[in-house]
């Protein structure tokens, strides 16, 4: 049944009610299984391109492909699952995830592959949204509501850890299609149960259709992402970079102004005055900026300056899921009695401590150290999100609940891809600045080239001593790379602590904003 939450007949809002935990279940399923499906590809690289003889451009865009389609299409999916029914959104979104799934365990092209992952990347766009909006429409006691987005926070958070431990696993016995493959068996029992569980709900009258706004949304995140993807291959400064910058933020204001004047706009722009809503969404971003940014330079450290294979990487970092899906139920409780700024402001001290333990690292460092580090970054991602996405959903309306959910969605996209880039830079340039020194010799480190790459291939044509040489080198320029990087995350966690607690119990429900 789609209908406006009001007009639900009362024995069908009963029998939701009773459900609620199930169907939050479902949801939990569906989101793990977008947030794993990206984390879980990078595991399996290597042996696609063994199979497929994959350029270096070729794997970027594996992975790209997904994020950018699924970014673009955040605001245009959510606002069509407000009109026509999240539950059919959510639905709609897994088929589409599954059936590109399968295509991609058949593809034998590079392009084919690619073309499947930003397919399964526009049903995750349908998915993730449906499963945020659908939560807010299920819970309607504050209390409950907050709890409910707290676990779905906590399990976004360890879906990003289980990824590539659940393909290290399938790797090792199976060919690169598995990973796919597992994700069409997930698809179907999260589209079986939610079947008989989800209930659907829609507000054709207040969300109405805005296409010159989806226009607008998609030509100014798409052009924006990109530029942010492809800035350390073509440089920041690079006429690529620049440009395609300029044309999303030009669209960018276009899309601003448009809405403004818009009676129906598919995103309210006056949302970001509500306290609560601009900081939750700056939060977001900032946080994943972090965080996707540890991921991303974690598992090439741990390969590269301490020699662990990707499955072990991979269960190295599952502290980071674990810690996350622990402290994010524990922040519904802290945020009743301490409120939202304190308890956010709290979180993102947590993480820049854990950041900050492994700004010190070198290639000899303990795992126990870097332990430490994971765990605090963990539980102080699920200290953060948790509320932040709360702070975001109760400032919008509950018949825009899809594209508020979409907001919170997209700046996490946008900081992921922020952190990717930004923290990779700093890490490929300090690695270029310490290199020559860690040789000692630059003769030596010109003939090995500036890059881990070269370095490796080089190896094999000096003579043992200069290879062992260059190794040292190698492992002591990435974990400083590495280091300076995570120093840089930590200070803008540490920036945007600052500027959360001062604001203090201004972000809370009451304080002003729109409580949907």
């Amino acid at each position: 049944m789609s209908a406006h939450p009001e007009t639900i007949k009362p024995a069908i809002a009963d029998r939701i009610h009773e459900r609620r935990w199930m169907i939050l279940a479902v949801l939990c399923l569906s989101l793990v299984l977008i947030v794993a499906g990206n984390s879980s590809l990078n595991v399996a690289l290597p042996f696609i391109q063994a199979a497929l003889g994959s350029t270096p451009s070729q794997l970027q865009w594996m992975v790209d492909a997904y994020s950018l389609t699924f970014a673009v299409l955040l605001l245009p999916a959510g606002a069509l699952a407000d009109r026509f029914g999240r539950k059919t959104s959510l639905q709609v979104g897994l088929v589409v995830f599954g059936l590109a799934s399968l295509a991609a365990t058949l593809s034998t092209q590079n392009w084919e592959l690619i073309a499947m992952r930003s397919l399964t990347g526009a049903g995750a766009a349908f998915i993730m949204p449906g499963t945020l909006s659908i939560l807010t429409n299920v819970f309607h006691d504050p209390r409950e509501r907050q709890r409910a987005i707290a676990i779905w926070a906590g399990f976004a958070g360890l879906g990003g850890a289980i990824g590539p431990i659940v393909s290290g696993l399938l790797l090792e016995h199976f060919s690169w299609s598995s990973v796919f493959f597992i994700s069409v068996v997930i698809v179907i029992i999260a589209l079986v149960a939610g079947a008989f569980l989800l209930p659907n709900s829609s507000d054709p009258d207040e969300a109405r259709l805005d296409p010159i706004g989806v226009l607008l949304a998609v030509g100014a995140v798409g052009p924006l992402l990109y530029g942010i993807i492809e800035a350390p291959e073509h440089g920041w400064a690079s006429p690529t970079t620049l440009t395609t910058v300029a044309v999303g933020l030009i669209v960018l204001v276009g899309f601003v102004t448009w809405e403004l004047r818009n009676p129906h706009p598919m995103l309210d722009i006056r949302l970001f005055r509500v306290r609560a809503f601009s900081v939750g969404s700056s939060t977001i971003t900032l946080q994943f900026f972090a965080m996707y940014g540890l991921y991303f330079a974690m598992a090439q450290y741990l390969q590269i300056s301490h020699g662990y294979s990707a499955l072990q990487a991979g269960l190295a970092g599952l502290p980071i899921g674990v810690f996350g899906m622990l402290g994010a139920p524990m922040s519904a409780k802290f945020v009743r009695r301490f409120g939202h700024g304190k308890v956010v402001g709290v979180g993102l001290l947590l993480s820049a401590g854990g950041l900050a333990i492994m700004s010190g690292v070198t290639p000899t460092t303990t795992f126990a150290l870097l332990f430490v580090g994971f765990c605090l970054m963990g539980f102080g991602n699920g200290q953060t999100t948790a509320p932040s996405t709360t702070l975001i959903m109760s400032s919008v309306p509950r018949t825009k609940s899809g594209v508020g959910s979409a907001v919170n969605d997209l700046s996490r996209e946008l900081g992921g891809a922020l952190g990717i880039a930004v923290l990779g830079s700093v890490m490929a340039s300090v690695y270029r600045s310490k290199f020559t020194g860690h040789v000692g010799s630059p003769e030596l480190a010109a003939r090995v080239g500036s890059t881990v790459d070269s370095a490796h291939a080089a190896m094999a044509h000096l003579s043992p001593a200069d290879a062992a040489t260059v190794h040292h080198a190698v492992q002591a320029s990435f974990a400083d790379g590495f280091g300076v990087a995570m120093l840089v995350g930590a200070a803008i966690l540490v920036a945007n602590a600052a500027l959360v607690w001062v604001r203090g119990t201004s972000l809370d429900p009451g304080a002003g904003g729109h409580a949907g």
